[in-house]
């Protein structure tokens, strides 16, 4: 397990594009995606140990960065957070800022306090909630 070995990048072309774009031009093309503020978050698998990359809306808070686990709403976690539910720390980029982090899922107060303000930066994040019986999981990234 190692942030050292070359990062895997989604197996989805279009996001793969993006997340390089994003890197190469240090956020100048793919920070703001459909209008919403992006970061960089790799992971490490969980199975594989491999660090996994991908972009994702985020908000921000005093304890650090937010972001959704949200998957469209299947009834499933995304691989990404159940990456980091084994692996919490990772690394982070928003913009051309590189650092490492450490994950967690929000307590139940943040999660009431944040979710309002995640659906404020990308409102389908109600309509993915209403597709799935789970709540939907808020992870926090604080920098370490």
């Amino acid at each position: 397990m190692s942030f050292d070995q070359e990062p895997v990048d989604s197996p989805v072309d279009w996001v793969a594009e993006h997340v390089r774009r994003y890197i190469e031009t240090n956020g100048e093309d793919g920070y703001l995606w459909r209008g919403a503020p992006t970061l960089i978050l790799t992971t490490i698998g969980r199975r594989s140990g491999t660090p996994r990359r991908l972009a994702l809306i985020y908000g921000e808070d005093a304890a650090g960065y937010v972001v959704v686990a949200s998957k469209g709403g299947a009834d499933e976690h995304p691989a990404w957070y159940q990456n980091l539910l084994a692996h919490p720390e990772v690394e982070v980029q928003v913009k051309a800022d590189r650092f490492r982090a450490r994950a967690r899922t929000a307590t139940p107060e943040e999660h009431a306090r944040l979710w309002p303000r995640m659906v404020a930066i990308w409102p389908d994040y109600a309509r993915y909630q209403e597709r799935t019986s789970r709540q939907i999981p808020l992870v926090v990234l604080e920098r370490m």
